[in-house]
């Protein structure tokens, strides 16, 4: 009647968008934050808090699109379409 793998699927999806969505909301709140944090004590302004958020919003989305890539590559894996062709294997040691 219910397929349980697919029910588990499904809230392995919910919990993985969850994650992602914290992750692109948190982490430039908690850079900006840490900036302001270092203009009160340095007294330069609101200097550090923008720099320090626009660096989290970099960051997030490059960490994104790098995980979008790796994942991508290992899900054509062996498909028609990519027979013949030999992608390069995302490296271990960067990012």
């Amino acid at each position: 009647m219910f397929d349980l793998t697919a029910k588990r699927e499904m809230n392995h999806g919910y919990s993985d968008g969850l994650a992602r969505g914290m992750e692109i909301v948190l982490t430039p709140l908690l850079m900006g934050g840490l900036g302001w944090l270092l203009d009160g004590w340095l007294g330069t302004g609101r200097v550090l808090a923008v720099t320090f958020g626009i660096l989290g919003i970099i960051g997030i989305f490059t960490k994104l699109k790098i995980g979008y890539d790796r994942d991508m590559v290992s899900a054509e894996a062996g498909k028609p379409w990519t027979r013949g062709t030999t992608p390069a294997p995302p490296s271990e040691g960067s990012a």
